[in-house]
């Protein structure tokens, strides 16, 4: 089982944290790599899209989970 690491992120000039497991954080980035986008602009897209009621780290692993399911490449 993958440790969850605590990792912090600037956010619209706000310091915010969010947690994930290793391979949810390797494929998060790697989907940004994938999109020329930063880590932090990734983060900051998808916490502007989460629905209020869902923490930022349960965003950020659904995120991971629906750009599987469309079966888009990481490599």
């Amino acid at each position: 089982m993958s440790v969850v690491e605590k990792r912090s992120v600037t956010i619209r000039g706000h310091r915010t944290s969010y947690s994930l497991e290793k391979p949810f954080y390797d494929d998060l980035v790697a989907i940004a790599a994938a999109r020329k986008l930063t880590l932090a602009a990734l983060v900051a897209e998808v916490d502007e899209t989460r629905p209020r009621d869902t923490n930022l780290s349960s965003a950020l692993r659904l995120h991971v989970l629906e750009w599987a399911k469309r079966g888009t490449s990481l490599d």
